[in-house]
């Protein structure tokens, strides 16, 4: 199979499998006998290189199931801990931000839009002057690949003394992120997004203000995410991020390079495609609308092909609706329904490409045919 939806999950690395396979055999960290502190031993390791890779203390590491549930308790816990009811957002933010806003809609909340533009990049900052209990913005789009303003962003929200939740899920592992230095309140980040385990994620929060807790029944990770740790999880975790980002620089270059062959091979060899991709993005993304196709059908052919992409985001995938981040570019119908992502990671190779340059323009012409019915 040619994978290219690394954006969705990336393999794991082996040295993740290593650590976690190494740490499987721990048990329950908070036990007060010798096999209870070994484990604690293995998860503090863990915290501790998290925090030195990311920049950050090891206290204000907070190892969730997942980056939706970090998404969840840094939204939920920043707006329970202020008195205001205002939440700023873009309209470009993945689904565990938005479905989450929302909820706290139907409770009261007030949304406020940091408006995007063609290429979902925010573009107006001034909502941010007005304090609020809680601004969030990705730090890269999960389905274009775009790069948002952060440092600006978090300027003006700690002007105004509002805390700002970074989503950075697609960002860790793939660029250098230093915690500290970014001046947000909270990061959430996965592990298969960069190689680690699935059900893995962690949620970077300062000691004040921090997220009051969503979940009950325990005092473990602050109290903020009660329950017992995965310490394996958490092993594999830091050994996939460590070793990300030891190669980030190289593999920023090498997947750029295949990145852009892509791109100029579609742009040369396929008529009427919209790139939906453009700089600042991850090196890693390239969005791209096939005008006069249908991306379910491209998705099937490309599948039948042995060649693995997506439409976007996996988290709504099955589901044929018009990308919400499209629509906050103000992509019309056409390039919305025509839209394909392709996604690199550390294992693409240029055969992958190749062999997509080989099979696409057959297959694009068999969807245009097929849409034309």
């Amino acid at each position: 199979m040619t994978y290219l939806d690394h954006a969705a999950t990336t393999p794991m690395r082996q040295s993740a499998i290593d650590a976690w396979v190494h740490a499987a055999g721990e048990l329950n960290p908070n036990g007060q006998y010798a096999a209870g502190r070994k484990a604690r031993s293995v998860l503090d390791s863990a915290r501790e290189s998290v925090a030195e890779l990311l920049g950050c203390e090891p206290i204000e590491v907070i190892f969730t199931a997942s980056g939706t549930e970090a998404d969840n308790i840094a939204l939920q816990g920043l707006y329970a801990a202020s008195e205001s009811r205002r939440i700023i957002l873009p309209p470009s933010e993945h689904s565990a931000i938005r479905d989450v806003a929302n909820a706290l809609a139907s409770q009261g909340a007030e949304i406020v839009d940091l408006p995007v533009d063609g290429a979902a990049r925010v573009c107006d900052l001034s909502a941010l002057d007005t304090q609020a209990a809680v601004a969030a913005c990705m730090y890269a789009n999960n389905e274009i690949g775009t790069i948002q303003p952060i440092p600006e962003i978090a300027e003006r929200a700690a002007a105004a003394g509002t805390p700002l939740h970074v989503d950075a899920v697609q960002a860790v592992g793939k660029l250098p992120i230093h915690f500290h230095e970014l001046q947000a309140t909270t990061l959430a980040a996965s592990a298969h997004k960069f190689g680690g385990p699935r059900g893995t994620g962690l949620l970077l929060a300062k000691r004040t203000p921090a997220p009051k807790p969503v979940y009950l029944g325990g005092g473990q990770e602050r109290g903020i995410r009660p329950g017992t740790v995965d310490v394996a999880g958490a092993a594999g975790l830091a050994a996939a991020l460590r070793e990300s980002l030891e190669e980030h620089e190289q593999q920023r270059v090498r997947l750029a390079q295949l990145r852009d062959k892509l791109r100029s091979f579609i742009t040369t060899h396929i008529d009427d495609v919209v790139v939906n991709t453009v700089e600042p993005a991850l090196p890693t993304h390239l969005h791209v609308s096939f005008l006069g196709t249908d991306g379910d059908s491209l998705i099937m052919l490309m599948d039948r092909a042995g060649i693995a992409v997506s439409t976007g985001s996996a988290c709504a995938a099955g589901v044929n609706r018009f990308s919400h981040v499209l629509e906050a570019m103000k992509a019309d119908e056409a390039r919305a329904r025509g839209a394909l992502r392709f996604s690199l990671g550390y294992s693409t190779t240029e055969e992958d490409i190749a062999v997509v340059c080989q099979q696409l323009p057959d297959i694009i012409a068999t969807a245009r045919k097929v849409a034309a019915l």
